[in-house]
């Protein structure tokens, strides 16, 4: 067998074919990233080996296409996170960094690690649309904080009286604008003021996008994977996070992969008479921070689950240890939600197929 590692980038990806038995470098490649290019890559490949996996850096802003046109082919490919490359690279005899040592390493990461414990890649476009609308919800807010801290600092100097009395993230909501508004059309109008006012307007104008978005995750969720709103704890923007790091569940043979994904597995840290576990630093922290916030608003306000933690910690579990253990519960549950189909079959995903695939001598 043959792992192709691939270095990917905005106009051009870098493959290294390596030979699943021995770990040796057997053909290096780098590709346009356009149709023809990945055309020539699927040629040179199977020139290769019949049997093959492509393993190619979980960087989906630049691997999309290459990814769609290598599944659409029939072709087997993986995704390898990033930081396993560091450990990888240094590893390698030849010294320094470039796009072709890069791509041995994503290969060689690969064959060290084993290739069934990497996730597929899975296309799936409708939790791509709710990955990039929670993304684009998510760096609005952010701006909106950067925004009221300027907001802030500007009423310090104009109506620091003012500035003093509204509480602490309370600076986002309609009536504590609307009386901010009025306190600056009555100031002197100099070049701070109109700052302000300026500032006052953004914020609203980004919490109604921010409103929207949010409107529009609920409903795009309440027909892709409605199942996960019912749960409790489970808000909408939990949910959006959940879909759209998993990339689709279907790419994960079991839970217990879903879980290492998602860095809730228990890590084995036993050592002579001791025996225990403790909690993983890897994997997605979008998806382990999900999980984190379901068991603690769980723990909060559900009768069942205080008792599972409180039965863990009578078997001599830490309080950190408990939620790890209800963390891995809750992966567990959330994959079979994750697995539920959409409840519109006429709405499934569609692939949409590009040149590189339309071509009969790739099918």
């Amino acid at each position: 067998m043959m792992v192709i590692g691939v270095d990917t980038h905005k106009s051009s990806h870098a493959m290294a074919a390596v030979a699943a038995d021995t770990g040796l470098l057997t053909s290096e490649r780098e590709i346009a990233a356009s149709d023809d290019g990945h055309r020539a890559a699927l040629s040179w490949a199977r020139e290769l080996d019949p049997e093959r996996v492509w393993a190619i850096e979980d960087c989906r802003h630049v691997s999309r296409r290459l990814e769609q046109a290598l599944i659409t082919a029939g072709e087997r490919v993986i995704r390898v996170p990033p930081k396993m490359m560091g450990q990888s690279r240094r590893s390698e005899r030849e010294s320094g960094k470039s796009d072709q040592i890069d791509a041995r390493a994503v290969a060689r990461a690969v064959l060290r690690e084993g290739v069934e414990r990497f996730p597929a890649a899975f296309l799936d476009e409708r939790a791509l649309a709710i990955r990039l609308l929670a993304d684009h919800r998510s760096d609005l807010i952010a701006e909106r904080t950067r925004q009221i801290n300027r907001l802030r600092w500007h009423l310090v100097d104009l109506c620091p009286e003012l500035e003093a009395d509204i509480p602490a993230r309370r600076l986002d909501n309609a009536p504590a604008l609307d009386r901010i508004a009025r306190r600056l059309r009555r100031q002197e109008r100099t070049a701070r003021t109109r700052v302000a006012l300026e500032l006052v307007a953004s914020i609203r104008a980004i919490s109604r996008q921010t409103n929207g978005l949010q409107r529009e995750l609920r409903s795009l969720i309440m027909i892709y994977r409605p199942a996960l709103l019912a749960e409790q704890g489970l808000g909408v923007l939990t949910a959006a996070t959940l879909i759209g790091r998993t990339a689709g569940a279907e790419r994960f043979p079991t839970d217990a992969h879903f879980a290492r994904q998602a860095g809730v597995a228990p890590v084995p840290v036993s050592s002579g008479r001791t025996d225990r576990h403790r909690l993983d630093r890897g994997g997605d922290r979008q998806l382990n921070r999900a999980l984190h916030v379901i068991a603690i608003t769980r723990a909060r306000i559900d009768p069942e689950t205080r008792a599972y933690l409180q039965r863990k910690r009578s078997e001599g579990k830490t309080n950190r240890e408990a939620l790890r253990c209800l963390k891995r519960h809750l992966a567990r549950h959330v994959h079979r939600l994750l697995l539920v189909p959409p409840t519109n079959p006429d709405q499934r995903t569609r692939v949409h197929l590009n040149a590189a695939i339309s071509v009969p001598c790739l099918t």
